[in-house]
């Protein structure tokens, strides 16, 4: 796979995980003592904001 294709790729997954966080946030108020799903809410958010980070990582490294 070229260089070209592999941003593309990547810039692709990057856009999807940016629109999935943005939904994700406008449905999160925080995580509530004692409360499972809201602590699942916030495990999910932080996976997300971690693959969206690796992917960026990873396009700034090929566009050097």
């Amino acid at each position: 796979m070229d260089k070209n294709t592999k941003l593309k790729e990547l810039r692709q997954k990057r856009d999807k995980y940016k629109e999935k966080l943005t939904g994700m946030y406008k449905n999160f108020r925080g995580v509530k003592h004692e409360n499972s799903l809201s602590e699942l809410q916030y495990s999910e958010i932080k996976v997300y904001e971690d693959l969206l980070n690796s992917v960026v990582e990873e396009i700034t490294k090929l566009e050097n």
